[in-house]
């Protein structure tokens, strides 16, 4: 699907947006690059921008031409940071990608179409592209770097992309004791459990055994369905033998003895 989705970068004059879009679009999964008329490419700055990602600027499409990088494509969709005079449909960010990801499922080509770094696109560029997308940044500072605008569209199509395969948008972080945090406690181990808490529950005095209230089984059901991890159950456990350790003591400061 992310292959049918083109980012069009049209007269760009300093390589390094070059190179800088090129790794916003790796980040991200996106492969292909159309430049309309480029001022400096080839360039060794575009590769020291792009950290890496050299692989889409050695595929980079050059062209002379808007109408030349728009060739096949069903759904075109360009950027806009200025009010136009000719009311235009618009999109959000968050739209674009989901418009882009969509149409590229159907079977469609997209363009995402970046203007000048000083100008943006003329009027007349955008009279081409079915919709104007404005990323509403800070009035008082709305100005983005061409490679930034690139990265925000991005990461848009990325989140969509990863909607639309319902994959998940984020990674749970791993411990150092990971295998430990995905395993769940084991029947026994939650019994041996069970038999500490209530040990040290007699031991401060929360629990009295000749009248247990139903309290170690309001307890099981309770941790019963909180699926405890290992790991979970080693930090119980640890909880469990301190604060005998502090019930003892105190026992000990009254002169009580252990029976």
């Amino acid at each position: 699907m992310l292959e049918r989705i083109r980012v069009v970068l049209v007269g760009t004059s300093h390589p390094g947006n070059i190179g800088g879009a090129a790794r916003a679009m790796k980040n991200m999964g996106l492969s292909r690059l159309v430049l309309v008329a480029p001022e400096d490419f080839p360039s060794s700055d575009a590769v020291a921008r792009a950290s890496g990602a050299t692989d889409i600027l050695d595929a980079a499409q050059v062209v002379e031409t808007l109408e030349d990088a728009l060739v096949g494509c069903t759904l075109v969709v360009g950027t806009s940071a200025r009010d136009r005079r000719i009311p235009w449909p618009m999109l959000d960010p968050r739209e674009c990608g989901v418009a882009s990801c969509e149409q590229a499922a159907a079977g469609g080509e997209v363009a995402l179409v970046f203007g000048r770094e000083y100008a943006g696109l003329t009027n007349e560029e955008l009279q081409r592209c079915q919709y104007h997308v404005h990323i509403p940044s800070d009035p008082d500072f709305s100005s983005l770097n061409l490679a930034a605008a690139v990265q925000v569209l991005s990461y848009e199509v990325r989140m969509a992309w990863l909607a639309a395969q319902q994959l998940p948008t984020k990674v749970a972080k791993l411990e150092t004791t990971a295998m430990l945090n995905t395993q769940l406690a084991t029947a026994d181990e939650l019994e041996s459990f069970y038999g500490h808490l209530e040990r040290a529950l007699v031991a401060i005095g929360f629990l009295d055994p000749e009248k247990p209230r139903h309290l170690m089984s309001r307890l099981r059901r309770l941790y019963g369905r909180s699926d405890l991890s290992k790991l979970e159950m080693n930090i119980l456990r640890g909880i469990l033998t301190e604060t005998e350790k502090a019930a003892r003591g105190e026992h000990h400061k009254r002169g009580e003895t252990d029976v």
